[in-house]
């Protein structure tokens, strides 16, 4: 079969020009002039739709497409890892610890709530108890003789009875009195009150009062007289005695007419 000159010429590759040597001119040129825009990139996907046709696809990349060279891919830093064991454990301790604090310490401000509570009904207990005291010691005072005015009561009546009484005798009367006199006593005993007489005993400034002192051949400071007697309740003086003590005579001088 013939050979078509048209179809070989179109199947036939162009034969690649010889790159003529770059003289210095066009070097220095070449390093003057700016660099030509290049053009983009093509690639072709073969399309499965029409078998062996393809379809051009154009894939342009800045730097490419700029004429500038492509700038270097940039560093990939790496990954820091997981914080250390040990920080993750401090972490976990403080946040127990914490909880640990938070417990005790609403746990102490409980303690705290009941502590004031009890403290405030002690105090109003303490100021009930103070004022009843008081109270008693006012209502003690104020009544401390009510037991003694109750048993010399019938002392007075007797003594108006008797008063109230005509036309007795003498005798009649002094019985009467000696026995409002027992009936007293018997008063002052249950009120420990003790009679003070201190007759013929060593005077006793503590529960003796001397009014005056009288020559006599006893032994000197010795009560020789009571003029009044004197009291004591419960070993206390309510008054003294008023006596008259003794003191050593006075000796004649010789010569001296007595």
């Amino acid at each position: 079969m013939p050979t078509d000159p048209v179809n070989q010429a179109r199947h036939a590759s162009p034969a690649a020009p010889q790159e003529a040597p770059a003289s210095p001119a066009s070097a220095s040129q070449a390093a003057i002039d700016p660099a030509p825009t290049a053009t983009p990139a093509t690639t072709s996907v073969d399309n499965p739709l029409h078998g062996d046709d393809s379809i051009a696809i154009n894939i342009a990349h800045p730097d490419i497409d700029s004429g500038k060279p492509s700038s270097p891919a940039p560093a990939v830093e790496p990954v820091e890892s997981a914080e250390p064991l040990e920080t993750v454990a401090a972490a976990i301790d403080y946040a127990a610890a914490l909880a640990e604090a938070q417990a005790a310490l609403a746990q102490a401000q409980a303690a705290l709530s009941e502590q004031k509570d009890a403290c405030l009904r002690a105090r109003a207990e303490t100021e009930n108890v103070r004022r009843r005291a008081h109270e008693e010691v006012s209502k003690a005072s104020k009544f401390a003789s009510e037991k003694f005015a109750t048993a010399i009561l019938p002392v007075k009546d007797a003594l108006e009875a008797a008063l109230a009484t005509s036309n007795q005798s003498a005798e009649k009367i002094r019985e009467g009195v000696e026995l409002t006199l027992k009936q007293l006593v018997s008063v002052f005993d249950a009120a420990n009150v003790r009679e003070e007489n201190p007759e013929n005993q060593k005077f006793d400034p503590n529960k003796h009062q001397a009014v005056g002192a009288l020559e006599s051949d006893t032994e000197p400071n010795t009560v020789v007289t009571v003029l009044q007697k004197g009291y004591l309740l419960h070993e206390r003086v309510i008054r003294p005695a008023m006596v008259m003590v003794a003191r050593a005579r006075v000796k004649p001088e010789a010569g001296t007419k007595t």
